[in-house]
């Protein structure tokens, strides 16, 4: 995998070992004794494809090099310890029956302990019953919170790997039964956090791999590698981090998968990736907002094919404009921006990005720059200067590479997939 392009205002990741370290520590200092294992999953930055995978769509996410660690020790008991000095409260005790839909719990607890119950009911989503028990934890990461780089969903997939493995479910050994986790960990943040999200965050902690892209097709679930290598020739991909922090289950993010859901249902289809001649039904649309956002849909499914087929060509200098017209849809028709993404946006094209756009849900979060290598700081540096004007917090950067997905991480075994 390439080497990382040097930023000296970069939020830095852990190596395996700090990562494996920290997470032992505090389990040490929580609990008695050792814990069973440490497991690690991702947080993903999306290049293309945003607000598709609820709707049908296909996404093209990376894995980064960031990830949260849980290290975790089965009970023989259906008690539940967390421990995390980054959440409020940093500790929590409970048992199996408190993490349940509508239950009186911390959502970080949610995240940390969803997958738990979404792994121990029996339906047609997950197509098995987990007999799991209670477990202690501790979580520690250096994904960024609240950035929009999938914070929730490294958490739910790193507690996924680690009580797959402790309780011997054996799913994390191959891609179906990683798909399996991957739709636990979506119900656990739609049921028991209440955040009606789609699954391409799971998909991008468990299904990546290092030096590609993940194609996943939301609406039959195939993913697909692309390779995905800026590096070899002469390019970088900045994180703006513009800790303007999202929040995904204020509303927002739900009135937007409504007006969608509304629109397919009135056309007979399931999602709007089914719609047989989108055109028209564009052209009939009365209502101006519906009309935006099945526009967005529709658009920005057409700028995944263009994205991906320029990647297949090598023709990683035609990227931006794909870019810079995402961010113009999220922004004029989804709605989805602010004014700390746009000036992100439009500060790193005029210092030197060939492309940019916002990342992830919208409404604060993070922005992405393709830029040659050797502007990099000069865009971190002209972006922070414009917030500095502007009186908003500095923002935070890090250049992001294609990782592999989560797995064990203690040295035990790997677990994730290369």
């Amino acid at each position: 995998m390439t080497t990382s392009v040097p930023l000296t205002t970069g939020i830095p990741s852990w190596s395996g070992e700090e990562g494996v370290r920290r997470a032992h520590d505090l389990f040490l200092q929580a609990y008695a004794g050792p814990p069973d294992g440490v497991w690690a999953a991702p947080g993903r930055v999306n290049l293309i494809g945003e607000h598709l995978d609820y709707n049908g769509g296909p996404c093209l996410p990376i894995a980064l090099p960031h990830r949260t660690y849980v290290a975790l020790r089965r009970r023989a008991d259906r008690t539940v310890r967390l421990a995390s000095d980054d959440a409020d409260p940093t500790r929590w005790e409970g048992t199996l029956d408190d993490i349940r839909p509508g239950g009186d719990i911390p959502s970080w607890v949610g995240y940390a302990a969803g997958p738990a119950w979404a792994l121990a009911q029996q339906d047609a989503t997950l197509g098995f019953a987990a007999a799991l028990g209670g477990f202690d934890a501790a979580v520690v990461s250096c994904v960024p919170w609240g950035a929009g780089l999938s914070s929730s969903a490294a958490i739910e997939c790193a507690t996924a790997l680690a009580l797959d493995e402790t309780y011997g479910l054996g799913l994390g050994d191959d891609a179906t039964g990683r798909a399996t986790l991957a739709a636990a960990c979506v119900r656990a943040e739609n049921e028991v956090v209440g955040a009606p999200t789609g699954g391409m965050d799971q998909a991008a902690a468990l299904a990546t791999r290092e030096g590609h892209a993940l194609l996943l097709d939301t609406l039959d679930g195939s993913v697909e590698q692309v390779p995905f290598d800026l590096g070899r020739v002469g390019l970088a991909l900045l994180v703006i981090d513009t800790r303007a922090e999202h929040a995904l289950v204020d509303g927002q993010y739900a009135a937007r998968r409504a007006a969608c859901e509304a629109v397919a249902a009135r056309e007979g289809v399931p999602t709007l990736r089914e719609l047989a001649d989108p055109p028209a039904v564009l052209a009939r649309l009365t209502d101006p907002v519906e009309r935006r956002r099945v526009r967005h849909v529709v658009t920005e499914i057409d700028r995944v094919g263009e994205f991906v087929a320029l990647l297949r060509a090598d023709r990683y200098d035609a990227l931006g404009p794909v870019l810079d017209a995402s961010h113009a849809s999220l922004r004029d028709d989804y709605e989805v921006s602010c004014p700390e993404l746009d000036v992100a946006v439009e500060t790193a094209r005029a210092a030197g990005a060939l492309g940019a756009r916002m990342t992830g849900g919208g409404f604060g979060g993070s922005a992405i720059a393709l830029a040659p290598t050797g502007r990099v700081e000069a865009i971190a540096a002209a972006v922070t200067d414009a917030y500095a004007r502007r009186g908003w917090h500095a923002p935070r950067f890090l250049v992001a590479l294609a990782s592999a997905a989560g797995g064990r991480v203690d040295g035990r075994t790997d677990g994730a997939q290369r």
